[in-house]
């Protein structure tokens, strides 16, 4: 009952976690152990899951259409499993895109997105959580250090240094500078090491450049531990046209306006 709630919900336009929903999620199925995917695609005339698995074949693992979601199950695949959807488009085209709910993905300048279960990470900020609880932001002293986790610092042969590392060294740095809280330039997944993360093609990703998903886990628990808010930036108005993002995912203007004076943040 609690998933038909989620699908409904989502089709009255009031889904605020579809994280929970779309994506792919591990799963049981007839005794064998898979994954369930999500992908909202309303305009497709077919959507498949391609990877290394299957030779990236179009229609080797097809999902089902239930209105304007595919979904599917695949048994037997392990975590880091990479994987794409094949779109089939109305027009009859064919575009291989990342998960838009993805929780991780390939290292550039590879694209595809990657299994990965997100349960099990032990938080341990609990003491700061019911701080803040107790003192909110709104009425507390807050200064605020804006950083770029690719340019802040790097080693010495010049490769980035992963979540936790920079996670040390930036709490000590801010808390001795007096800060309250980090505001964390986009660290959403994004293709070009040389941005400072705008052009988003992984909403859900925490980039890995950097790490895992629950290596950020580590980050901002570390953080908390410290006493340090993280803020995250989060930026909507530009659709990357990489072959793998947002951009015409099902063919037409599916997450992005259709309008092209809206479409674009030039």
């Amino acid at each position: 009952m609690a998933k038909q709630g989620q699908a409904d919900r989502f089709h009255q336009g009031t889904m605020t976690d579809g994280w929970r929903w779309f994506g792919a999620h591990p799963a049981k199925k007839r005794g064998r152990d898979g994954w369930t995917f999500r992908v909202w695609a309303p305009h497709a005339e077919a959507v498949s899951v391609v990877g290394d698995f299957n030779n990236w074949e179009e229609g080797a693992a097809p999902l089902t259409r239930k209105g304007e979601i595919w979904e599917g199950f695949l048994p037997d695949l392990p975590v880091y499993t990479s994987y794409k959807y094949a779109v089939r488009g109305a027009d009859g085209q064919v575009r291989q895109k990342a998960d838009p709910y993805g929780f991780h993905t390939e290292t550039r300048p590879a694209t595809a997105s990657k299994l990965y279960d997100i349960d099990g990470f032990q938080w341990t900020d609990g003491t700061f959580r019911e701080k803040k609880a107790k003192h909110p932001v709104y009425t507390s002293p807050l200064n605020i250090y804006e950083v770029h986790l690719g340019s802040w610092k790097k080693r010495e042969n010049g490769d980035f240094i992963d979540y936790k590392d920079l996670a040390k060294d930036l709490a000590a740095y801010v808390k001795d500078m007096g800060y309250t809280a980090i505001e964390l330039l986009p660290v959403t997944e994004h293709p070009l090491d040389d941005s400072w993360g705008y052009q988003c093609t992984g909403y859900f990703a925490p980039t890995s450049r950097f790490g895992t998903p629950k290596d950020f886990m580590w980050f901002v628990n570390h953080m908390h531990k410290n006493g340090i808010l993280v803020l995250l930036d989060w930026v909507p108005s530009h659709f990357c046209k990489d072959a793998q993002g947002l951009y015409e995912f099902d063919g037409t203007c599916c997450y992005e306006y259709s309008d092209p004076n809206k479409r674009e943040h030039a």
